[in-house]
């Protein structure tokens, strides 16, 4: 009997249904990341370095490690990431006002520009990536995947 691509030996009946909801997920992820970083690429900027910046759009101020949890990377690949977004000038670092020797990261107007001119880009993606779906069928998509995040985190 053969199984699915990314369904586990084992998995029971549910086999016959098709892939695994783990590898499905895996494979949104990197076709996502993929036409990101398609749109990106005449900016200069990465998937990831985009995440960071969306991130601080929401959430400005905060220190590099929990920019690297907020953006799903190691805190010695954002420290990399933060030196190359600030030598762009897309980021600066500030010291932290509630503790002197810690470090903020900011978004720089040069950030937020960028933001700004990708905003539609990055939004016609998204729309890309549910058009088969109707309104009702994405809020019950983004409240599944809010779901998930939770009941495993």
């Amino acid at each position: 009997m053969t199984r699915a691509p990314g369904r586990p030996a084992g998995a029971g009946s549910e086999a016959q249904a098709g892939p695994s909801l783990l590898y499905l997920l895996k494979r949104t992820e990197l076709v996502v990341r993929a036409r990101l970083e398609e749109l990106l690429k005449p900016a200069g900027v990465t998937a990831l370095q985009y995440t960071a910046l969306t991130v601080l759009e929401r959430h400005d101020g905060i220190s590099a490690a929990q920019l690297a949890r907020d953006s799903f990377v190691t805190a010695q690949s954002m420290a990399d990431m933060v030196r190359g977004l600030e030598s762009r000038g897309l980021v600066r670092r500030e010291p932290n006002p509630g503790n002197r020797r810690e470090k903020v990261i900011l978004l720089a107007d040069a950030g937020r520009r960028l933001l700004v001119e990708h905003a539609e880009a990055a939004r016609m993606l998204e729309q890309r990536m549910v058009a088969d779906l109707g309104p009702a069928d994405v809020e019950r998509f983004r409240d599944a995947l809010k779901s998930a995040h939770r009941a495993l985190s």
